[in-house]
C-alpha cells in the first residue's frame, strides 16, 4: 500500500471480506496525502447485507479504514437482502458519509431490477472482467443504464496463462509494452475502470505506464477475439457457490 501510494496511485480497493481494512488504514495515515486526493472503496459483505445491519458494517469498516467519510461503497456480492442494505447505504449517501453507492458482482438481470426498482441507481458494477472473459453484453447493459463498469481481476490472476497468452504478447511487442500493460490498456480504451492488484513495486510501475501508447483497432479487435464468455473463477447462479459464499464469515 505504502508503495502503491508513493508512486502516485490514488485509488484504493478493499472490503470487509479482504481483512486488510486496517492496515488500508495505517498506510493511508502514515502517507500524509490529503483524504481529498483519494478515491476509498470498500464493500459490504453478505451476512449484513439487510437494511438492519448495513449501516453497523459500514461504520465499522470506516473505523477500521480510519476515515471520516467513503467515496465508494459496493455491495460486494448479489445475496441476502439487497433492497434492505441499499436503503441504508442510500440514507448514508444522503447524508454524505458516502460520495457513491454501487454493487458489485451483480449479472446483468440483477442489474436491470436493481435499476428499475430504486430511487438512486448504482453508480458503478463492479466485475469479473479480462480478455478471457470480456463481459460485452453485461457492458452494453450497464451502458444503457448509466452504470460504470469496474473490472476486478483483468489478468484473471495470471489463470490459463494469461501472463504468456502468445496473442497478448505479439501486440505487446507491436507497442513495447507487457502483457499486462496491453490488457489494462484494452479494458481502458473500452470505457471500463481497472483495479489491477500486485504486491510487487516493479509491478505497480508497470501498470501505472500505459497512458503513453494507444491500441489500434485491430489489435482491439484481436483482443476482443480472446473472450470465451465464460469466468476463470466461479457462477454465481451455482446454488453451491451461493450457499459457498453465505457461510463465507467476512465482517464484524
Amino acid at each position: 500500500m505504502e508503495d502503491a501510494l508513493s508512486l502516485g496511485y490514488r485509488s484504493i480497493d478493499t472490503a470487509a471480506s479482504y481483512f486488510n481494512e486496517e492496515a488500508v488504514g495505517a498506510a493511508i495515515k502514515a502517507s500524509g496525502i490529503k483524504r481529498e486526493e483519494l478515491f476509498i472503496t470498500t464493500k459490504l459483505w453478505i451476512t449484513s447485507a439487510s437494511e438492519s445491519k448495513a449501516k453497523r458494517a459500514f461504520e465499522t469498516s470506516l473505523k477500521k479504514l480510519g476515515l471520516e467519510y467513503l467515496d465508494l461503497y459496493l455491495i460486494h456480492q448479489p445475496f441476502n437482502d439487497v433492497y434492505g442494505a441499499w436503503r441504508a447505504m442510500s440514507a448514508l449517501y444522503k447524508d454524505k458519509l458516502i460520495r457513491a453507492i454501487g454493487v458489485s458482482n451483480f449479472y446483468p438481470d440483477r442489474l436491470v431490477d436493481f435499476c428499475l426498482y430504486n430511487e438512486i441507481k448504482p453508480a458503478i458494477n463492479q466485475v469479473e472482467c479480462s480478455p478471457l472473459h470480456a463481459q460485452f453484453e453485461a457492458q452494453k447493459i450497464m451502458q444503457e443504464y448509466n452504470v460504470a463498469m469496474e473490472s476486478w481481476a483483468p489478468f484473471g490472476e495470471g489463470k490459463n496463462n494469461m501472463f504468456a497468452n502468445p496473442i497478448i504478447a505479439a501486440i505487446g511487442k507491436k507497442h513495447n509494452k507487457s502483457v499486462a500493460q496491453v490488457i489494462l490498456r484494452w479494458l481502458i480504451q473500452r470505457n471500463i475502470i481497472v483495479i489491477p492488484k500486485t504486491t510487487r513495486k516493479e509491478c505497480m510501475i508497470e501498470n501505472f505506464s500505459v497512458f503513453d501508447f494507444e491500441l489500434d483497432s485491430k489489435d482491439m479487435q484481436t483482443m476482443a477475439s480472446l473472450d470465451d464468455a465464460k469466468s476463470l473463477f466461479f457462477d454465481h447462479r451455482d446454488p453451491a457457490m451461493v450457499k459457498w459464499l453465505s457461510e463465507y464469515k467476512a465482517d464484524i
